[in-house]
């Protein structure tokens, strides 16, 4: 079968580790043709063009600037996306009969792509990664009575609507798109997670004592990570306020690695206190994070409090792989803390409330052998819900 696959990441080669390319890699080793369509951003000054791989055809299309630039820029970008993709589509690929289109959200602009592929008679499948644009409501964005959030939330209702089933990252995600979208069925919307390929025999490494020194990381201490943008959703402040009432640890060290738009932020907090059991890196080699993440030993997630949509933090992901316990911080609505607690894998509370946060620290440093537990129960919980192999069978379910 042809599978068109429509995203926003930037996808040269699946061979990359991703969330995306890692299912699509799932897609190909069933006998699949992978057809990509991902964007060419203008600051990266390429033409659109196409790469023809065999069983995997990528189709990089010249966009305004989506990611790293100005509202005005993105905004115009993501509603230009559907007529460039399908430009493009209809140059390159206009003679493939595709079975199946798969597309991600964000962004929710793609529905002239997607009602083209129901004319010609493919099944589409939504993978809903972003609430959007209530998302935007909930951090302060725009309001509810604003045009933005009339037109987005009108894209929204039809990108339901074209979509033949929806796969939602958790059981609360189901819910909320029920819940605020009657006219969708009940049996087109079900949970299919982020997921990723597996990397089999990676066990935990002995400290990389340096790769620890060159990043100033003591190799003696507890090590908390922080891996991820560092931006609005994440509610940054409440993350300075936990290194702030940390700074007086000795038995602890935290890591933060991000770039985000509130990096400024906890720069000029680092800057101010320079904590000596914390460090900020604002970016490092994949290669290279991916070591340092392999030698922590607890992993961090941190969301804005003020959510009413449930979220799902890719960086679980990589966490629960390498084998660490996890300590979030969310919103109330974001249910990946109870499936946590409950399948003993890490340890939830309300994004600001430190008091319970410095239960959990406290709880988790003082036990070595219960971090190695805890982790160990996140990697079988990882193996069993969030590989590729499970989506690939949630999604092909409804089309073999």
């Amino acid at each position: 079968m042809n599978v068109l696959f429509l995203t926003l990441s930037r996808i040269s080669d699946i061979k990359e580790r991703g969330i995306y390319t890692d299912l699509m890699r799932e897609f190909v080793r069933h006998g699949h043709t992978v057809y990509i369509v991902a964007p060419a951003e203008r600051r990266f000054h390429q033409p659109t063009e196409m790469l023809d791989g065999g069983n995997v055809k990528i189709l990089r299309v010249w966009t305004f600037n989506i990611q790293k630039t100005n509202l005005i820029e993105k905004g115009i970008g993501t509603l230009l996306l559907e007529y460039q993709y399908q430009k493009a589509i209809q140059k390159y690929w206009r003679n493939v009969k595709f079975g199946l289109g798969l597309y991600s959200t964000p962004p929710i602009t793609f529905n002239k792509v997607i009602a083209a592929l129901k004319k010609k008679d493919a099944k589409t499948y939504l993978l809903l990664k972003d609430i959007f644009p209530q998302n935007a409501v909930d951090l302060g964005m725009f309001s509810k009575d604003s045009f933005l959030y009339r037109m987005f939330r009108k894209k929204e209702e039809r990108l339901y609507q074209l979509s033949d089933y929806i796969g939602c990252m958790s059981p609360a995600n189901v819910d909320y798109v029920l819940m605020h979208n009657r006219e969708v069925d009940t049996c087109r919307v079900e949970v299919c997670p982020n997921s990723i390929e597996l990397c089999r025999g990676e066990e935990r490494l002995c400290p990389n004592e340096a790769l620890l020194q060159k990043l100033s990381i003591p190799i003696d201490k507890i090590l908390f990570i922080y891996g991820g943008n560092l931006g609005r959703p994440q509610g940054i402040d409440f993350l300075i306020e936990v290194l702030a009432a940390n700074e007086k640890r000795n038995d602890s060290f935290f890591i933060i690695v991000g770039s985000g738009t509130e990096f400024m932020k906890i720069k000029l907090w680092f800057d101010t206190n320079a904590p000596h059991n914390a460090c900020l890196l604002s970016s490092l080699p994949k290669q290279e994070y991916d070591s340092l993440v392999r030698v922590c030993d607890i992993g961090l997630i941190f969301l804005d409090r003020r959510f009413t949509i449930p979220n799902f933090p890719s960086r679980l992901l990589s966490y629960l792989e390498n084998r660490m316990p996890v300590l979030m911080a969310t919103d109330k609505n974001t249910d990946i803390g109870e499936i946590a607690k409950i399948n003993g894998f890490g340890l939830w509370t309300e994004s600001g409330n430190i008091e319970t946060y410095m239960e959990m620290v406290d709880f988790m440093a003082a036990d070595r052998e219960r971090i190695k537990i805890m982790g160990e129960n996140g990697y079988s919980y990882l193996e069993a819900n969030y590989t590729v192999n499970c989506s690939y069978d949630i999604i092909m379910e409804h089309f073999e």
